[in-house]
């Protein structure tokens, strides 16, 4: 006769995260795949709104905490705990800034810069700059990049300079936006701009945008979280760098849960590097002698899918049209109408992957004036229908593709 399993009462565990955030969100998910992965039976505390409130933490009638250290209250609240603590951050050049009393899983700051470095020399820019954030307890994480952006400056023997801006807010981002242009027109062109996050990485974007600096021929921009969200908000796509945080998550749950079993690791700290970069048209720089062709793609990256003519292209960067193709021809082989039908066939397959859209509606929002067009078009460019490069793309990916 077949006993039955005996029932496991799930252990109360809280998560202290402020899930509005990519980075939370996604050490959250990483959790979340070691529990699926696992017969670890978990009740998650987590607040609905998904913000972080401490009030009450010590009085937590649980088994076990993780928690987003990187906000000091959060430290400060748990100094102490009764119950198994890991923490979650970001690395410290410094190693007395780690608490030693809790397991440290942290993200590698200097790795991450480090990519984010080589990828832009890599595309041949010659001058390198790091777009920051204002000096504050809640920052800390980001000054420590800073501290890796100026170690690798020096390694390098290069000058690279710091920018940290202002916090943002809506009665100064007109004064913050001027700012910004003004230190982005005072670099050495072309220039190479890290920002320790995507959203400073969107706001310099806005500053190039506003102000007709051209994206990437004469500032090149990465950031670091690879938030889709940001993607959805910039005309021109960003590129990223892509941190551990999923392994952080599954890391975290995996020391905890030996916790709970009566393990201890007062001190230890785990140093996840990060998965690579998702490269983007922001940093797809190529060294072009006319400025007429850098202007003419920086119009074109932005305005491609909403329809423009070669007329067009050519009034804003203000020459003739026979001109405009001349110069074209000299510098990238092709015609200001291929460059733009180039475009709008990168966004398709980019929507066509995703498949965020039909085919009809990617027609549409990518600036084919019919779907028979469109079909046309990929081809005459691929060799393959819209569908028949969509299924490639999800073959290619073992059909892990969202719906």
């Amino acid at each position: 006769m077949t006993r039955a399993p005996v029932s496991q009462t799930p252990h109360r565990i809280a998560l202290l995260f402020n899930a509005n955030k990519v980075y939370d969100r996604e050490i959250i998910a990483g959790i979340g795949h070691y529990l699926r992965s696992t017969r670890v039976a978990w009740d998650l505390f987590l607040e609905e709104d998904f913000r972080c409130r401490l009030a009450g933490i010590e009085r937590f009638d649980g088994d076990g905490i993780i928690a987003d250290f990187d906000d000091p209250a959060v430290a400060d609240a748990l100094r102490g705990c009764p119950l198994p603590v890991v923490a979650v951050g970001s690395s410290f050049e410094d190693a007395g800034q780690y608490p030693a009393d809790v397991p440290y899983i942290a993200t590698d700051n200097r790795k991450l810069v480090s990519l984010a470095w080589t990828h832009l020399i890599g595309a041949g820019l010659p001058n390198l700059a790091m777009y920051s954030l204002p000096v504050a307890q809640e920052n800390r994480w980001a000054q420590e990049r800073e501290l890796a952006f100026q170690a690798i400056a020096r390694e390098e023997g290069l000058q690279a300079p710091i920018y940290r801006g202002q916090a943002t807010s809506a009665s100064a981002w007109n004064q913050h936006i001027e700012q910004l242009s003004a230190w982005l027109h005072s670099l050495p062109k072309p220039v190479g701009v890290i920002a320790v996050t995507d959203a400073r990485a969107r706001h310099l974007l806005q500053a190039c945008l506003i102000h007709g600096i051209a994206v990437p021929e004469q500032v090149a921009i990465i950031g670091i979280d690879n938030d889709p969200l940001t993607r959805t908000l910039t005309r021109i796509p960003l590129s990223s760098v892509i941190q551990g945080t999923e392994e952080m998550g599954k890391t975290a749950a995996h020391l905890l849960h030996q916790m709970l079993r009566g393990a201890r690791f007062p001190g230890q700290r785990i140093l996840v590097p990060p998965v690579g970069i998702n490269v983007l048209e922001s940093t797809r720089h190529e060294p072009l002698s006319s400025p007429h062709v850098m202007r003419a793609r920086h119009f074109i990256r932005q305005y491609a899918c909403q329809g423009i003519k070669t007329e067009q292209v050519a009034d804003y960067v203000g020459v003739s049209r026979s001109s405009l193709e001349e110069y074209f021809r000299r510098e990238l082989q092709c015609t200001v109408h291929q460059e733009i039908l180039r475009h709008k066939l990168d966004a398709a397959k980019a929507m066509l992957a995703s498949r965020d859209a039909s085919s009809a509606e990617v027609a549409i929002r990518c600036g084919f004036t019919s779907l028979q067009y469109m079909y046309a078009v990929f081809r005459r460019e691929l060799g393959c229908t819209p569908r028949e490069y969509q299924d490639s793309v999800a073959n290619a990916s073992g059909g892990r593709l969202s719906t």
